[in-house]
Formats: structure tokens, C-alpha cells, sequence
């Protein structure tokens, strides 16, 4: 370019956009402006946005591009199609590049914001595309919130909320905001239908909504939810397929949620039944999942061990400084020397609970007040006496704990006795009549 005007295209005769300095830029963008055939004058602001997406891409003559195009001296009709163009060749700019232009174009839309929505909002999600490259996990979830989906001049499917609504709830999941993660899963909520909405939605829908329950440290709810998931026989949900891992881990989930659950006879019956699943075994929480279902005592080695296995979410502290983990564990030990002890002083419960005393006295109040431990506090003595036989749900449970160790013994015989059919099979043979 000479220091007085840009070059022109060989073909068009037009100004060639792609080069010059800014006060040509400013000339050529003008000439542009000019054109009255609002079809030619639409092909031509194209072509000028190619040559500036043209590698290497310019930053600040691209943004110089977008505040003319942006701006009132280029009709509506013709800005909204060139913006529109540029929102769809945004990917490809580098990254860096990309959130920065599309942020520019942003900001000078704001004003005429309704103007230009299709365009804005394709520009969002490939911005919230590039926070999460960077793992600016909120920042990507906030670029999509600000993307109207309820505006009414875009017609946009159930389906398209659904999964822009539970993409958000993830990424701030990620971030473990779970209040803004909640309020998201709500709105996806109301637009499912179980005849029409996509069945991978719904099944991710589901997935988010535990997810949800256990960021917000609901454990027993979760873990409901996660054994609903784990337990599912369908695999095939339209594009999307539940492997046997996949399972497996949702049961996984479900279990470490149902430790860390407050105690009590409804977390009783839920262990129960995640202990009796024939793939428990297998988990690698199992050993503390039998002991919290059996009501034993457990010891600091195996909550280390498990807790080496929580979420940081899942270790979180309390107001009076413990951790979720510790509540349960005392809790459920709590519980354990309920099934040792007919009474107890609260010097040798907290001994054995590994706190003191008057933590010990505060935590079987609570237990008691919340009718998940039956008995009563002796305060003249300092004495908790534990209840015998006067509450169903402890005999329930009794009688379940029961049952289950019964048919624990009866697995335990029936694979020794096939391992043994297994290596000697001449022992299996029948009998000669």
C-alpha cells in the first residue's frame, strides 16, 4: 500500500481490505459503505472478512472490521449477515485470537443486542469452547448463561435447552458451584417429556442432577440417585451407550455417597442394599461398606484409606472443624457401640469415638432429637443408655443385618464349591446309580 490509498483487488476494483494500515483500513471500509447494491455490498464485506481471517489474521484490523460493521453507518439488514459469517469462521483463529475478537464483537453488539442474537450466541458458545480449553471451568459456564434461549426470536427446540442447560450445570459443577449447577438442572427440568425429549438428555440429566445432590453434600439422596443409575438395564440411550464401567462406577458413587450420609435406619436400609449387589465386592470401598452395614467399629487405618478416595467436595469441613467424613464415622460408630453397649459413660464413649467427651454427649443429642438413635442421655450421671427391642426400625435392621449374613455364608459355600467343581471336575461327576 502506498501512504495514500490501499490497494485495489485485481478483479473487483474494489479495495483490497487485507492489507494496509489503519487510516487505509478506515478509507477502504468507507468506499464499502458507498456500494448501494446491497447484494454486491454484502459479498464484498465477505470477501474483506476473508482476507482478514486470512492467515496471519490481524487482531487489531479484524476488530477495526467488526466496530465498522457494528456500527450505524452499515444497515442492519447487511451487518447482521456479515457478523453472522464471521461468528461461523471464528474456529478458525487460533484460540487466543478467537476469544479475543469474539469478545469484541460482544461488547460492540451490546447495545443491539436482539439484533444480532444468532450471531452473538454462536460467538459465546465458541468462547465458552476456548474457557474450557483453558479450564476456566465458570467463566465457560457464564459465557453460556448469558446465551438467550427463551427470547422468542430464535426458535430453538426443548432438546437444544435441555442440553445447553445441563452444560452449564457441568461446567460449574467442575467448579463445584453447585447452587448455580442446581438452578440450571431446575430450568432443564421443566422442559423434559419422557416420550419426546432425546434419551441421552435424559440420561444426562440424571447423571447431573446426582452429581448435583452430592456437591451439595445430600449423600443419602445421591446416593439414591447413583444406585437408580447403576442398576439401569437399558444401555442404549439414542447416540450414547452405557458401558459396564460405566455401572459400575455409578455404583461406586452410590456407595461412597451412602458412607458419608448422616446415620440412620433409611442409610441402613441403603447399604443393605448396595451391599447385597454381586458387584460390591469388587469396589474398592467394600471393606468399609461391610462394616458400616454390619454396624462394626471402624478403625482410623481404614478411614484413612477411604478417605484418600473422596472428591474434595466430599472433604469438606464442618463448622465445628470436622470434616464430613469424620461426622459420619462417628456417627456410625455411634451407632456400632449402640449394638455392644446396653449404657456407656460419656468419658469412655468419646474414648472410643476418638473425641471427647462433651463432642460425644452433643453428637448422641443430636442422634437422639433426629430419632436416627434410640435411647436417653443421663445427665446427672453423664450416661447415654441405649434402647433394646423398643424401636422397629432396630429390629428391621437386625433382622436384615441378619438375612444378609445368612446369604453372604451361602455365596461364600456356593463359590468355593464351584472353584473346587472348576479344578476338579471328576468331583462334580454324578454319582454312578
Amino acid at each position: 500500500l502506498s501512504s495514500n490509498s490501499a490497494r485495489r483487488d485485481v478483479q473487483t476494483g474494489l479495495p483490497n481490505l487485507s492489507q494496509g494500515t489503519m487510516a487505509d483500513i478506515s478509507r477502504s471500509l468507507e468506499q464499502l459503505v458507498s456500494i448501494s447494491d446491497q447484494r454486491v455490498k454484502i459479498e464484498q464485506y465477505k470477501t474483506a472478512l476473508t482476507g482478514y481471517l486470512s492467515a496471519p489474521a490481524d487482531t487489531a484490523s479484524l476488530q477495526a472490521f467488526v466496530e465498522h460493521v457494528a456500527g450505524e453507518a452499515v444497515p442492519l439488514s447487511v451487518s447482521r449477515v456479515v457478523l453472522l459469517e464471521l461468528a461461523q469462521k471464528l474456529p478458525s483463529l487460533p484460540a487466543t485470537q478467537r476469544k479475543t475478537i469474539g469478545l469484541h464483537v460482544i461488547d460492540r453488539t451490546a447495545a443491539r443486542a436482539t439484533s444480532f442474537e444468532e450471531a452473538v450466541s454462536t460467538i459465546r458458545e465458541h468462547i465458552a469452547g476456548v474457557y474450557e480449553e483453558e479450564e476456566e471451568w465458570s467463566e465457560a459456564a457464564r459465557m453460556l448463561s448469558a446465551i438467550p434461549l427463551d427470547s422468542g426470536i430464535r426458535q430453538l427446540s426443548n432438546d437444544y435447552k435441555v442440553e445447553k442447560y445441563i452444560k452449564i450445570a457441568m461446567l460449574f459443577l467442575q467448579d463445584d458451584e453447585s447452587v448455580n449447577a442446581e438452578q440450571c438442572i431446575n430450568k432443564a427440568s421443566l422442559l423434559l417429556d419422557a416420550e419426546t425429549t432425546d434419551p441421552a438428555l435424559m440420561l444426562q440429566h440424571k447423571v447431573c442432577y446426582a452429581r448435583i445432590l452430592d456437591a451439595k453434600r445430600k449423600f443419602l439422596e445421591a446416593a439414591t440417585r447413583f444406585h437408580q443409575l447403576s442398576t439401569m438395564q437399558t444401555t442404549a440411550f439414542g447416540s450414547r451407550s452405557i458401558s459396564e464401567e460405566d455401572l459400575t462406577t455409578s455404583l461406586q458413587m452410590a456407595a461412597t455417597c451412602a458412607i458419608l450420609a448422616p446415620a440412620g435406619p433409611q442409610r441402613s436400609r441403603l447399604l443393605g442394599t448396595l451391599y447385597k449387589d454381586e458387584r460390591a465386592p469388587r469396589l474398592p470401598n467394600y471393606r468399609v461398606l461391610e462394616k458400616m452395614f454390619m454396624d462394626r467399629l471402624l478403625q482410623q487405618d481404614e478411614v484413612g484409606a477411604f478417605a484418600a478416595t473422596l472428591a474434595e467436595h466430599q472433604r469438606a469441613t464442618l463448622d465445628d472443624g470436622s470434616t464430613v467424613l469424620d461426622r459420619a464415622v462417628v456417627e456410625h460408630n455411634m451407632r456400632a457401640v449402640s449394638r455392644l453397649y446396653e449404657n456407656i459413660s460419656f468419658e469412655e464413649l468419646g474414648a472410643l469415638l476418638g473425641i471427647d467427651a462433651a463432642k460425644a454427649e452433643k453428637i448422641a443429642w443430636g442422634m437422639l432429637l433426629d430419632k436416627r438413635l434410640d435411647g436417653s442421655i443421663d445427665q446427672v450421671d453423664g450416661l447415654l443408655h441405649f434402647a433394646r427391642g423398643g424401636s422397629a426400625d432396630h429390629s428391621s435392621d437386625k433382622l436384615v443385618a441378619f438375612d444378609v449374613q445368612i446369604e453372604h455364608i451361602c455365596r461364600s459355600v456356593e463359590a468355593v464349591a464351584s472353584a473346587v467343581a472348576k479344578r476338579y471336575p471328576e468331583l462334580a461327576a454324578p454319582a454312578p446309580a
